[in-house]
């Protein structure tokens, strides 16, 4: 044990497991293993400290030493009229609602069809591909914070689609987090694209409770079977009163598509965010694209990782920062080509703003290449406005705050861009005018 947090949390959270356990019926007895299986993992590892490589930058424990977070399992169900903040104004869509993870189904549309599954994850853990690929990610078993949410989840969100299978349109999962006290809330997705399927799928966050902070640990494991395609956007817009560390393991087949969106804005005092991305068949395709907006004193964490494992595989990651105020960023990615990867294409770029006079930035680009048939790249930047570009725009009869926000939608324009759906491309620009505006 590494911190004076780690002995007490530990005895908590092994109280906690024992108490899900005499919740389980016998059938169950094998994720009851995995379960213990992780408190022992996580035991081992411990809670992540600045002496934890990947965790130098951000100090993880000062945000859990700040309230007496009990852990919360139970279901709890929300009026309609809470979720209406995360409304994307003209987006046709189906509405998925989790409450501290938990499906709430009289508020929420579910596509349905042939070959299309989606409900609770504890209702679906004998469906296949529940048995195929729970806790199957390679990359977890290093994330103490992984191992700690598979050993606690209570629920979450279960997504497969059978071969062929197209949800028409986009899914919206509005992830809305609330407790009486200061919670700490363990969500666990698991999410299925079977050969040849596909699916667009958005998330976006509410906390509505003034007085109680919540702090959650979500764990979404992603696999995209051979020839399927999978669009995930994800909108991080909390509160004062909410934190986060939100980790996604993607597993990819062969000629497979996946294109990863990360849109962190203002307000959450704490965002970290895990990705990893392992590409387990030839010609997969990888897009992962990064916008990050934080004022005040805010700090965001974005730690990604691509494994390139089989050889003609391209991959693409874009990440922008604009950091105002004396907000604090954080930028880890790492490209790893394996020996068999030959024939890969994998760039990586880190761009960021540096709007506030204490504002900083952390940015580890790292490359590790075995292979020697290879084309990859990486970069970073930090930097404030073009004093000529700044000149320009005010010559022209523009205020200072109304060219800074022009120059912040130029800068966020080849992330935005990207983005298929033309009203969340909408949504996101007018988000971003209106945090510059203010």
């Amino acid at each position: 044990m590494t911190s004076d947090i780690t002995m007490p949390f530990y005895q908590a959270i092994t109280e906690d497991v024992n108490a899900l356990s005499a919740q389980v019926s016998p059938a169950q007895d094998e994720l009851q293993c995995i379960r213990r299986e992780a408190l022992d993992r996580f035991s081992a590892l411990g809670l992540p400290t600045l002496k934890t490589e990947a965790w130098r930058y951000t100090n993880i424990q000062r945000f859990l030493k700040e309230y007496p977070y009990e852990l919360l399992t139970a279901a709890a169900t929300v009026p309609a009229s809470v979720t209406e903040k995360a409304a994307i104004p003209q987006l046709d869509c189906y509405r998925i609602v989790l409450v501290n993870g938990h499906l709430q189904a009289d508020i929420s549309e579910l596509p349905a069809g042939k070959g299309i599954t989606i409900g609770a994850l504890s209702a679906h853990t004998q469906a296949p591909g529940f048995v195929n690929w729970f806790n199957k990610q390679p990359h977890l078993s290093g994330e103490s914070l992984a191992a700690l949410n598979t050993a606690l989840f209570a629920d979450g969100l279960y997504i497969e689609l059978a071969a062929n299978a197209v949800i028409d349109k986009p899914v919206h999962i509005v992830n809305v987090y609330t407790s009486g006290t200061h919670a700490f809330i363990q969500p666990r997705h698991l999410w299925v694209l079977n050969r040849n399927a596909a699916a667009t799928v958005i998330e976006s966050t509410i906390h509505p409770d003034t007085n109680t902070v919540a702090f959650a640990n979500s764990v979404l494991e992603t696999v995209i079977e051979e020839n399927a395609e999978l669009w995930h956007y994800n909108i991080q817009q909390g509160n004062e009163n909410f934190r986060e560390v939100h980790t996604t393991a993607a597993q990819q087949h062969a000629n497979s598509r996946y294109h990863h969106f990360n849109f962190t804005l203002p307000g959450t005092p704490f965002t970290r965010n895990n990705l990893s991305v392992a590409l387990n068949g030839s010609y997969t395709e990888t897009n992962l694209n990064g916008l990050y907006i934080a004022d005040k004193s805010q700090h965001v964490d974005n730690h990604t990782y691509m494994d390139h494992i089989m050889p003609n595989c391209n991959s693409n990651e874009l990440y922008k920062g604009v950091l105002l105020d004396s907000a604090n960023g954080v930028f880890t990615g790492r490209i790893l080509v394996h020996q068999e990867a030959q024939k890969t294409n994998a760039f990586q770029q880190n761009n960021n703003l540096l709007l506030g006079n204490k504002a900083d930035i952390n940015s580890q680009p790292q490359l590790e290449i075995y292979a020697d048939d290879v084309k990859c790249s990486h970069g970073f930047t930090a930097g404030q406005f073009s004093e000529e570009s700044m000149f320009y725009l005010r010559s022209r009869g523009i205020g200072e705050d109304a060219a800074k926000a022009l120059m912040v939608n130029a800068f966020s324009h080849d992330i935005t861009n990207e983005v298929k759906i033309p009203a969340l491309q909408h949504y996101l620009q007018e988000q971003i005018a209106a945090i510059m505006n203010n």
